[in-house]
């Protein structure tokens, strides 16, 4: 299935019935009155959050949404029915956009979530309402009002609490099938990642969390070159960031230093909020390399300058894939923690 993150639609609420002009009229009854009922509301339309769906492949063929309009009144004072209101499923994380104006309108990241994005038209009167003392026989009735129309601008977003950083070929796909039910392609060339991944690392009955695997990013990113930079925006509801660098040595034109400087530049380049957010560097590919090979880029790493975590793993292999999940559990753990300890300050 095609990964769409992006969609614009149009939503039509249906416009409300009209009111009805009409008179009894029955044998043997005389001046019988008004009885004209009012017509039915129309149908509003609303964007419902289903946790079920991960993508906006099914507005790339449907784009107008609309709902039905309400039935005029009747004679015998009988009200119009009213339409029922449409609602429009969408994934989890979607943001949406006024198309015309670009205001954000919500940021639907609530399962079950509802949000109403076109009102109904409201019924007319018939003229029944209009009766009074002087005036016994009124011709006055009002339409039922249109319903709103709006173009909208979806955008998803991944909600996710880890995300994974890296050159292309740095074994995000391997770690995220290494630690979670997410089957990602993974082969032995770069660019293999075509779309995100999400993925549940679950540690134990109740210990469980979220990582995003996006495409990978290459140098000049921040100008347009490669995927990756089109799917960073899932990284920003992350809380924190996993910096995969490849020290195996097998692609000469490669050098760890030079990789990790590479993806921080166009990080920065892209979004300074999202560089700014913590983030830890993983050494992957520590099978392929002596351990004293590992501990060199490590030092050299703290030589220019890095002072955050640095975690080495194999993701080929699992090895120290555990132990890298629970720190960053006990780390959500330990921040939550401090949170509520604030709150209750």
């Amino acid at each position: 299935m095609k990964f769409v993150d992006e969609a614009t639609i149009l939503v039509s609420a249906g416009k409300g019935g009209d009111g009805c002009l009409s008179f009894r009229r029955e044998k043997y009854i005389a001046q019988g009155g008004p009885d004209g009922g009012d017509g039915g509301d129309g149908g509003s339309v609303y964007l419902q959050v289903d946790s079920g769906l991960n993508t906006l492949v099914d507005f790339r063929f449907k784009r107008r949404f609309k709902s039905g309009n309400g039935q005029p009144g009747q004679g015998r004072e009988r009200i119009g029915k009213s339409a029922e209101d449409l609602v429009v499923k969408v994934p989890l994380g979607t943001l949406v956009y006024d198309a015309g104006t670009d205001e954000l309108i919500d940021d639907m990241v609530a399962d079950g979530a509802r949000l109403l994005v076109a009102q109904g038209g409201y019924h007319g009167l018939g003229n029944t309402r209009f009766k009074s003392s002087v005036n016994r026989a009124p011709r006055r009735i009002t339409p039922g009002s249109a319903g709103e129309q709006r173009e909208l601008r979806l955008e998803l977003k991944l909600l996710a609490d880890v995300g994974l950083l890296g050159l292309p070929n740095a074994g995000k796909s391997t770690l995220i099938r290494a630690v979670s039910a997410a089957r990602p392609k993974v082969a032995d060339y770069p660019f293999t990642t075509l779309i995100p991944n999400l993925g549940v690392v679950r540690l134990g009955s109740e210990q469980s969390f979220v990582i995003a695997d996006i495409p990978g990013i290459i140098s000049g990113a921040a100008a347009g070159a490669g995927l990756g930079l089109r799917f960073l925006k899932h990284l920003e509801r992350t809380r924190l960031l996993l910096h995969l660098v490849d020290v195996s040595g097998l692609d000469p034109e490669r050098e760890p230093l030079s990789d990790f400087a590479t993806i921080a530049a166009e990080l920065e380049a892209h979004n300074p909020e999202l560089a700014a957010r913590p983030r830890w560097v993983v050494l992957n590919k520590t099978d392929l390399v002596d351990e004293s090979q590992v501990d060199h880029i490590a030092e050299e790493l703290r030589e220019l300058g890095w002072s955050g975590p640095i975690m080495a793993i194999s993701a080929a292999t699992s090895t120290g894939c555990n132990e890298l999940m629970w720190a960053i559990y006990n780390g959500f753990s330990a921040t939550d923690d401090d949170d509520e300890d604030s709150v209750d300050a």
